[in-house]
């Protein structure tokens, strides 16, 4: 991965273990970043690809990417960005070359993973068009080669213009590269074209060709290209023909753009028509009238896809029929009546050298297997993923195995299989200590990652943890970036965030470094200082506390106020934790949610569980982290965060909202509360003070009814609201 990719990089724990996490189990606030990730991430890439022709990831990792966005805007589709990755079509182009506008938008296609999508692809236009299970949904099948797409235009049966997709609404003018391709005849032949068409297919590199300019890069002293794909997008882009000329490119048409009248009435019948005007269309261009006929083809192609003198990376289907195709039309980005069926990730045996755990910078033991070096894909693997011990139990994987190693959805391969499961040979037993600080190792209950509890102690999380510290929504140090983090800690200028306050009595020893005089120190050293006063919530945050993000800081910071507070508050509720015991007979699982509910009770605070209680208790219960605050609070202080809360018979109460209100919605009730001086819960308890029951109210009503708490229906509510009857709420 670039190194540029740092800005795509989270230090906010609430944001670090998103791309984990299955959409349909993201929270609402989880799928909000997770759709800004990948929609930075999947640009990024984009542009690597498009307008760089080099591509950073390999296709799989990208597809994944982009299916998971696809995914999570199902789950969310209120969430979708004006920037969404499936609205956009490739890369605006940016070189020096000039632009030119599609006449007609140049689209891509949505993929499919299994055959499962494919199937779906059919039941979809079945519905659409209300056909029986036995009638023939006709579809052509052909390769999806890889190469970089390209719109021919002719008009009168002569080449005038020759443009790349870009960004399917404006591409590049390659015209004058096109005329020097062998492949591109300048003028139709045969009989019967159309005054003006568009010719769409991709330019590529036959693998031949490509090791041959490789081979000339070599003896030259000049660049040699990754693959195929790459040099025949840098071969194209070119703005000296004649350079395109030299590097023996070719073209395959697979579809069309804007065409003045059409010459046949099928896809099948068009490819061939644009085959007989001269252009090259593929040998394995077939039909299909179902999906056993589909599969087999598809099926087919895979397996002579190694003996292929040019790179495919799935097969296409389209409808046959063109009016299907008009009726069925497009979406965004690509058309309904088309399916790109990806092939799956190339495999490869290798044997297990060893397992190494390597610490993140949340505190994630992650396993890698160390391989002997194998060829997959094109690139050499010499170590792959174990992603978490319940892996490793699974795969039951030794030094020594023999195993089956693909490229999948990840930068370091996976692997899918051991091959001698049954030989005898000792069992890899996971550490439950931490291989860079010795700390304790935990896994949390319904998690599968084990984490170290070194916090900032660990040197592998400490890092991390210091850039956290600084970061915008924490202190916010002007000047301190990572780079100087990580400057500062290796030379033991900084370990812990208190040192980062002590700076100012190493100022001899900073003046001097590298890109550092007297007046950038100076100018740090003040940033420091104006630090020394920092809000109660930004102090917590900072600390970086599992599942305590900016907005579970503020309402811990709310409920408190000051630090003392809190932290009486939590030394009472690890208390509570520490002297509930199980009861005789209770099951383990019975006694934690007793435990989760006796301490979420406690606290009482709405969106704060027990899993952040919990985390908040065990970060202060390891003495390391206790003693990194005491010291960071000898160096500066925390400025209590002090509401005004409303003046109303309601300030300080606790309110439940239950059942479905007709004239607001849920949060814009809970806004009114707080404007009243309330505080909303989600449960009721013997804690709350009112109940408003809006219709169908359930168990919370019945509830409240037996705990004898006051209970008023919406109407009564929004007389409240407005003042009108406030005084006569007695509670």
């Amino acid at each position: 991965m670039s190194a540029d990719l740092d800005l795509f990089s989270y230090s906010d724990p609430e944001k670090q273990d998103f791309s984990t996490i299955s959409p349909k189990d993201l929270s609402r606030e989880q799928a909000v970043h997770e759709l800004e990730r990948l929609a930075k991430l999947i640009r990024h890439y984009d542009h690597l690809y498009h307008d760089k022709d080099n591509p950073a990831v390999p296709d799989s990792e990208y597809d994944a990417l982009v299916l998971r966005n696809r995914r999570i805007e199902q789950f969310f589709p209120e969430l979708i960005r004006p920037d969404s990755p499936s609205t956009k079509v490739g890369s605006r182009p940016n070189s020096r070359l000039p632009k030119i506008a599609h006449r007609m938008a140049m689209l891509s296609l949505d993929n499919g993973f299994s055959d499962q999508d494919v199937e779906y692809f059919l039941g979809r236009v079945r519905r659409f068009f209300k056909l029986g299970e036995t009638q023939a949904v006709i579809c052509t099948v052909e390769p999806k080669i890889d190469g970089l797409s390209c719109s021919l235009r002719y008009e009168k049966g002569v080449l005038t213009q020759a443009v790349t997709r870009g960004d399917g609404v404006i591409g590049e003018d390659v015209t004058p590269n096109v005329r020097v391709i062998e492949d591109i005849p300048k003028a139709l032949s045969g009989s019967g074209w159309p005054d003006i068409i568009e010719i769409r297919g991709e330019v590529y590199m036959a693998k031949s060709d490509f090791a041959a300019l490789n081979a000339r890069q070599t003896e030259e002293n000049k660049k040699v290209f990754a693959n195929p794909r790459n040099a025949a997008a840098g071969s194209l882009r070119q703005l000296d023909p004649n350079i395109t000329a030299r590097r023996s490119l070719r073209f395959l048409a697979h579809g069309w753009g804007d065409v003045s009248s059409l010459p046949a009435d099928t896809q099948y019948g068009m490819m061939k028509a644009i085959e007989s005007y001269g252009l090259s269309v593929s040998s394995l261009l077939a039909r299909a009238e179902n999906i056993d006929q589909i599969l087999k083809l598809y099926n087919d192609i895979e397996a002579s896809r190694a003996d292929m003198d040019f790179d495919i990376d799935g097969v296409v289907y389209k409808l046959d029929q063109l009016d299907w195709q008009k009726r069925l039309g497009f979406s965004a980005r690509a058309p309904r009546f088309a399916l790109a069926h990806k092939f799956p990730a190339e495999k490869a045996q290798t044997t297990l050298i060893e397992i190494d755990i390597q610490v993140g910078r949340t505190g994630v033991l992650t396993p890698v297997a160390k391989l002997e070096p194998v060829t997959v894909g094109g690139v050499v693997v010499s170590s792959a993923t174990l992603h978490n011990a319940d892996e490793i139990d699974r795969l039951a994987v030794r030094p020594g195995d023999r195993v089956l190693v693909q490229r999948a959805g990840d930068v370091i391969p996976q692997i899918v299989e051991n091959l001698t499961i049954d030989v005898d040979r000792p069992a890899w037993h996971f550490p439950h200590h931490c291989p860079v600080c010795g700390s304790l190792a935990k896994r949390e209950e319904n998690e599968v990652a084990w984490r170290c509890t070194g916090g900032l102690i660990c040197p592998a999380q400490r890092v991390e943890r210091l850039c956290h510290f600084v970061s915008r929504t924490a202190f916010e140090i002007d000047g301190l970036g990572r780079t100087h983090i990580e400057s500062f800690f290796s030379d033991g200028l900084i370990e812990t965030p208190a040192d980062i306050f002590r700076l100012s009595q190493k100022r001899s020893l900073l003046i001097g470094r590298e890109g550092w005089g007297e007046l950038s120190v100076d100018n740090l050293l003040s940033a420091i200082e104006t630090r020394r006063k920092i809000p109660f919530d930004r102090f917590l945050y900072a600390l970086g506390i599992r599942h305590v993000g900016t907005v579970t800081a503020r309402d811990l910071a709310k409920c408190y106020q000051t630090w003392e507070n809190f932290r009486a508050a939590l030394d009472e509720v690890a208390s509570l934790r520490g002297v509930l015991q199980p009861s005789i007979g209770e099951t383990a699982d019975k006694y934690q949610k007793r435990v989760d509910k006796e301490i979420v009770s406690f606290i009482h605070i709405p969106n704060i569980g027990a899993k952040i209680i919990h985390s908040l208790i065990d970060f202060f219960a390891e003495k390391h982290n206790d003693e990194v605050v005491s010291d960071l609070l000898r160096e500066l202080q925390i400025e209590p965060l002090y509401f005004e809360l409303s003046s109303s018979p309601l300030s300080g109460q606790i309110i439940v909202f239950t059942g479905s209100l007709q004239k607001i919605t849920r949060d814009e009730a809970k806004k009114q509360a707080e404007n009243l001086g309330a505080k909303v819960a989600s449960s009721v308890s013997r804690k709350t003070n009112l109940v408003v029951a809006g219709e169908a109210a359930g168990s919370k009503l019945s509830k409240a009814e037996s705990l004898g708490i006051m209970i008023i229906d919406e109407e009564r509510w929004h007389e409240i609201v407005k003042n009108e009857g406030l005084d006569s709420i007695k509670i």
